[in-house]
């Protein structure tokens, strides 16, 4: 018998949860298709969110001219013979899975039927595409993020998957505690849903629910508390400076054994809480993650408690990150992003005179950077929440007063 997992896969779009902004009524894969013109586009996002999904339905309506191509398993033999279709067809369809995996070769061979429209690629992975894709071959595919689905998404689909397969759950705290234990990943709770079907229907609580799963969680306990509150009373402990209450929290989130979140939520604390107020936590925390993720529970609590302690002993500063937040909010308004000539390549190559630093006292001399229209803006503030960050904002002030006056 087929898994759950594979018997709930959405047969239409309108099955498909949380990427409205995609295969709703007017997402922009929707208005593509009632327009018969589809362009090349990579989907990213998490594991589960529906990427595959997605892509298997437009294969759906393309039957003959689309294939798929795994990129971490599939060679260029295979490749040829699906190109090769083109003489058959206006355009195909390629559907390539781990497209980050997608070796150079590859991508070279690709890259003339792309330009001639003969080739459309729908592109799958999980990683950051504009980290890990090849420029040549992601300056030619628009690039279309998933969303991360809700705890009310998820809920949603395993309501509706119980109706149809006649699970009878009674509790609804049943549905929450596998969204949660799933990490809102949906073949993993769709799989939890259908071990629930193993217990007698008069007992499918939330205590024989957790047994059937049989996983180590804390991610519900009887308050119904998930482990996203408490990770977020971590992260909340350790920007409010209480150690104590940082390893509270981080002893309770470990019991769920999941080493991936947390270092990468402690990681963000150490650029986002920290950031200047000590520059070198962020090293610190990064080198103690690492060491957890290699050496596994229970060992992993040692250099973890060491990234905790740390970060909620270090002193404070936001700074940096507000200071961008500041930038981005200025694009919404500028009008005009011209950069100054003088600091632009093919204007210096024209003769435009650019002041090279290193050329003056103290590598230093004063210049215009900013477009005139924001040309006195200043967006980083630094606290002088700790020594170095007392002396890094007397010296960016000193050099704005001679750069912006």
């Amino acid at each position: 018998m087929q898994p759950l997992a594979y018997r709930m896969r959405p047969k239409t779009f309108n099955e498909v949860v949380g990427q409205d902004h995609l295969v709703g009524e007017n997402g922009i894969i929707t208005t593509m298709l009632k327009k018969e013109k589809l362009f090349s586009f990579i989907l990213y996002g998490p594991a589960g969110s529906g990427k595959t999904t997605i892509a298997y339905l437009i294969k759906d309506l393309y039957k003959n001219n689309c294939f798929t191509f795994n990129a971490s398993t599939d060679n260029k033999a295979n490749l040829k013979g699906i190109i090769e279709a083109r003489n058959y067809y206006d355009f195909v369809i390629l559907i390539i899975d781990e497209i980050h995996r997608m070796k150079k070769d590859i991508q070279d061979y690709l890259l003339p039927f792309l330009e001639d429209g003969s080739l459309i690629i729908i592109g799958l992975t999980t990683e950051n595409p504009y980290r890990v894709i090849n420029p040549a071959i992601r300056s030619r595919l628009h690039i279309y993020k998933m969303h991360e689905l809700t705890e009310n998404d998820l809920i949603k689909l395993l309501k509706n998957a119980a109706n149809k397969e006649n699970i009878l759950i009674k509790d609804e705290n049943v549905y929450k505690y596998i969204s949660t234990a799933s990490s809102l990943e949906v073949r993993t709770a769709l799989n939890m849903l259908e071990a629930t079907s193993l217990i007698d229907e008069n007992e499918r609580d939330l205590e024989h629910v957790k047994d059937v799963i049989g996983i180590k969680t804390i991610a519900v306990d009887g308050k119904g508390e998930n482990y996203y509150d408490i990770l977020s009373a971590m992260i909340k402990s350790i920007r409010g400076s209480d150690v104590d209450a940082s390893l509270h929290y981080l002893a309770r989130f470990l019991a769920c054994e999941d080493l991936e979140m947390v270092t990468r939520r402690l990681l963000i604390s150490a650029y986002e809480d920290i950031g200047f107020g000590n520059p070198q936590v962020g090293p610190q925390v990064l080198a103690a993650c690492e060491t957890a993720l290699k050496v596994g529970l229970p060992e992993a609590r040692i250099p973890l408690s060491f990234a905790v302690v740390n970060l909620a002993s270090s002193p404070k500063s936001n700074a940096s990150y507000l200071a961008y937040d500041e930038a981005v909010a200025d694009l919404a308004n500028l009008k005009s992003k011209q950069i100054p000539h003088h600091i632009l390549n093919k204007e210096i190559k024209g003769g435009a005179k650019y002041l090279y630093p290193h050329d003056f006292p103290h590598d230093f001399v004063k210049q215009q950077y900013l477009p005139d229209e924001i040309k006195t803006h200043t967006y980083f503030k630094p606290k002088g929440n700790s020594k170095y960050e007392l002396a890094l904002k007397e010296y960016v002030s000193k050099l704005n007063n001679i750069l912006k006056n």
